[in-house]
């Protein structure tokens, strides 16, 4: 069911804001087990929510409906191609792999009686790729507060992730001072203050978690010009933060002045968050000693013969709001694939197939 459903999902554009197609055959897919109700997310569609009575603990399945948008260089199918054990196809890695195995194994446990299964209400957003509109809404309305662990299905490489680092996006606005660009002695030129102290990011001090490791910089943007023959008296840029447990904002913007002060940067700056229609991605990991995350291990031993490898991400999704904001443990496991994000971008189909018996007898161990 689960390759049948890939090929499905894969089949429909769905670009972070044109979910609705994709979102109305998860519905109509799901009506057939469960209770389903959707959940409109102003200008990107609907989130799809369906419920399973069971016993004990209550589990929320998630995956996101959405990709990124067709890169260039494509040689295979971007709606759809099998070759040996790989699919093709534009989020057939990220995340519908995951997503139709998530799909299935709901449709499986559903056949169990409510005795042989846990309380699992399944999710699938919209807007991941964008600003995780679609998580939000779900944290927002309450729907997940009983949650006790939260499963999301982005691709690890069938390795277990337990934690994320968060995210800044840093807006810093350089105001300098003009003068005949023939005497630059007489301004201030913000941009190359500007650029001085982002030239020096790696100079910056990080705080290190023994999890999630340290965090990074990356300037994303720049920009200045000047008045005719002038020098230049604004600029801006747009930074990157990846943060890690320990870096709250405060740190993050005193870090940043400290070392302007230390380069002595003479343009004067304003250094704030760049605005965003949904809160911040604050990093989170779990403790590895928690009896779910234990149950998982066993489980995936018990399929694989192996011991599972504990990951922790790089870069931010939705599961920052369900660590952070939602506040439980959420456990992040998918299929093997590559190429996300970029041309001729595959999951593996053998390992799709495995995941969902993971999935399966995971959720079945709960009980």
């Amino acid at each position: 069911m689960e390759i049948e459903l890939l090929k499905k999902l894969v089949s429909m554009p769905s670009h972070f804001g044109e979910e609705k197609e994709i979102s109305e055959f998860i519905t109509s897919f799901l009506e057939s087990y469960a209770k389903v109700e959707t959940q409109e997310v102003e200008g990107f569609g609907s989130n799809v929510i369906a419920y399973l009575k069971g016993v004990k603990n209550t589990v929320v399945l998630n995956g996101h409906m959405d990709t990124v948008g067709l890169s260039a260089g494509w040689t295979k199918n971007p709606w759809g191609q099998i070759e040996g054990d790989k699919f093709y196809g534009i989020g057939s890695a990220d995340m519908k792999g995951g997503l139709a195995a998530l799909m299935s194994v709901f449709a499986e446990i559903a056949e169990l009686s409510r005795r042989e299964r846990p309380n699992i209400i399944f999710t699938a957003v919209v807007d991941e790729e964008g600003y995780s509109r679609g998580a939000w809404e779900l944290i927002k309305s309450k729907k997940l507060e009983k949650a006790d662990v939260v499963l999301v299905g982005e691709p690890t490489n069938e390795k277990l992730m337990l934690g994320a680092r968060g995210r800044f996006v840093i807006q810093v606005k350089a105001f300098g001072k003009k003068a005949h660009a023939a005497r630059p002695e007489n301004g201030i030129n913000a941009i190359e203050e500007l650029s001085k102290l982002l030239a020096n990011l790696n100079k910056a001090k990080l705080k290190k978690h023994r999890k999630l490791g340290m965090g990074s910089f990356c300037t994303l943007e720049i920009k200045g010009k000047a008045d005719g023959l002038s020098v230049p008296e604004y600029a801006e840029a747009i930074v990157d933060r990846h943060t890690v447990v320990g870096e709250d904002w405060e740190f993050v913007r005193e870090t940043l002045e400290k070392l302007s002060q230390k380069l002595e940067v003479k343009a004067k700056l304003k250094i704030e968050k760049f605005k965003r229609p949904t809160p911040e991605m604050l990093p989170y990991y779990v403790k590895e000693n928690l009896k779910v995350v234990k149950t998982f291990k066993r489980v995936f031993k018990q399929k694989t013969g192996k011991e599972v490898e504990v990951t922790y991400g790089k870069s931010v999704g939705d599961f920052n709001y369900f660590g952070t904001y939602l506040g439980k443990p959420t456990l992040v496991f998918g299929p093997i694939g590559g190429n996300w994000h970029s041309a001729d971008e595959w999951v593996s189909i053998s390992s799709v197939k495995r995941v969902k018996e993971i999935y399966r007898n995971f959720l079945k161990a709960l009980v």
